[in-house]
C-alpha cells in the first residue's frame, strides 16, 4: 500500500508534465539534473525494552551515521515550481545494540523521495528554494541480525514510509552548470523484533532513524 501511494504520486507528476511543458518557453528547457554527496545523520531514538535471557533490560537500538551518493532529477512545471525526485543505490547501514559488543547487524536502505518545490528566480546565479514531500524507504537484507547465537534472530520492517522537507540553492555558474548545497529532513523508522529465544512479545525496540541530510553537489540544467 505505501510503495502504491508513492507510485500514485510519481504518476500524477508525470500527468502534469505535458500542461507543464506548455508554460515553458520555447527557449527553456525544464529538466535538471544533480549529483550530491549526502552525510546521512541519523537522529536516533529508542525507548523499548529489551529481552535478553536474563529478563527484561533498557535496550539502546541505534544505526550508524554515513555518507552516501545521490542523484536526483527535477522537472520545472513553471520557472519557480518544480518536483524532484531523489534517487540513491541501496545504502549499507550499520545497527548498533547494547546486546552485543559490536555491530549487532547490517541492513541495507533503498530511500528514494518525491517532492515539491518552490524555487526563487530573482536573485541572479543565485536561486534559493524550499521543498516538500514523501520518503519511502525499502529495508532490504532484513533478518541480518544475530544476538547471542542461532536461537536469538532479530528482523526489521520491510519500508518506512513518511515525510520530508528540503531547503537548498543552486548557484549557476552558466546557463547549464552550477553548484549546489542541499539540506533535507526525513521522518524514517522501522520495528526491530526477535524471534525464537528473545521475548514472546518479540519487540526490541523501534529504530527511529529521522535522518538530516546536509549535502553539496554539482548541478547541470538543461
Amino acid at each position: 500500500m505505501r510503495l502504491k501511494s508513492l507510485a500514485l504520486a510519481m504518476a500524477a507528476v508525470a500527468t502534469l508534465a505535458p500542461i507543464a511543458s506548455q508554460a515553458q518557453s520555447a527557449e527553456e528547457n525544464p529538466w535538471m539534473v544533480r549529483v550530491r554527496a549526502v552525510d546521512i545523520l541519523f537522529q536516533n531514538g529508542q525507548s523499548n525494552g529489551a529481552y535478553t535471557g536474563a529478563g527484561v533490560q533498557q535496550n539502546n537500538v541505534r544505526a550508524k551515521n554515513q555518507i552516501i551518493p545521490e542523484f536526483d532529477v527535477s522537472y520545472f512545471f513553471t520557472k519557480n515550481i518544480a518536483a524532484e525526485l531523489v534517487l540513491t543505490y541501496p545504502q549499507r547501514v550499520n545497527i548498533y545494540s547494547n546486546l552485543t559488543p559490536g555491530p549487532t547487524g547490517t541492513i541495507t536502505a533503498l530511500p528514494p523521495s518525491l517532492l515539491l518545490q518552490y524555487h526563487f528566480t530573482e536573485l541572479g546565479a543565485l536561486k534559493p528554494y524550499v521543498g516538500a514531500g514523501v520518503n519511502y524507504t525499502i529495508f532490504g537484507n532484513r533478518n541480518n541480525f544475530s544476538v547471542g547465537g542461532s536461537n536469538n534472530v532479530l528482523t526489521v520492517n520491510q519500508s518506512s514510509f513518511g515525510f520530508v522537507g528540503q531547503v537548498g540553492a543552486d548557484y549557476m555558474l552558466d546557463k547549464h552548470w552550477g553548484m549546489n548545497v542541499d539540506l533535507k529532513y526525513a521522518t524514517m523508522s522501522t520495528n526491530v523484533t526477535g524471534q525464537n529465544g528473545l521475548a514472546p512479545a518479540g519487540n526490541i525496540g523501534k529504530l527511529t532513524l529521522n535522518p538530516w541530510m546536509p549535502a553539496v553537489g554539482v548541478t547541470y540544467k538543461f
